[in-house]
């Protein structure tokens, strides 16, 4: 290496050392900040982004009755918001939020309720099933059951706890349901 290289590395090394000599003792006796507390920080927890494209269709009294009969039974559950957000985009899904009876020759075999749920499958009587309060509470303790939900694509939240024969169809309704979680919550 040339002299003058490393003549020039050493100065500045030895800048560098005399630099931190001097500052560390007298920072080291600076007086500390008068208000040292921590300090919390809000960090915002942002909802997953709806999957695919959306559907949207314009609800009539008994379809935001039922969508705020589902929020009641989430927040009756103790379960947070993200729960009635998978309920109502389902039961977007399963019955556009209507309470349906049995259909006729249009029936998907026994099911019945705004979560299309069977009594043959062992939801419930149709008494029950037809009940907003009870669906909603049935599907809640099936989504209970699925590890990580909190955390997983609505879509398979859903498919894990109804096994409907369009496993992806949930998804379109996310922010709808989302929407209306967001309106009628606090409400």
């Amino acid at each position: 290496m040339n002299t003058i290289l490393r003549k020039s590395m050493l100065s500045v090394a030895g800048l560098a050392f005399a630099g931190g000599v001097f500052a560390g003792p007298i920072a080291a006796h600076a007086n500390p900040a008068v208000d040292a507390k921590p300090t919390a920080v809000a960090v915002a927890v942002q909802a997953p982004k709806p999957q695919g494209d959306q559907s949207h269709i314009t609800l009539n009294d008994e379809q935001t009755a039922n969508a705020k009969a589902i929020i009641a039974a989430t927040k009756k559950a103790g379960l947070p918001e993200r729960a009635a957000v998978i309920s109502i985009a389902t039961s977007l899904q399963e019955s556009k939020l209507e309470n349906l009876g049995h259909l006729g020759d249009m029936n998907d075999h026994d099911s019945l309720g705004l979560f299309q749920q069977r009594p043959s499958s062992g939801w419930g009587t149709p008494e029950q099933i037809t009940n907003p309060e009870y669906s909603t509470t049935a599907f809640l303790k099936g989504l209970k059951q699925v590890d990580g939900w909190q955390d997983m694509p609505l879509t398979e939240a859903a498919q894990t706890v109804q096994v409907s024969a369009y496993p992806d169809a949930y998804a379109q309704w996310e922010q709808q349901a989302t929407d209306l979680v967001a309106q009628h919550w606090n409400s």
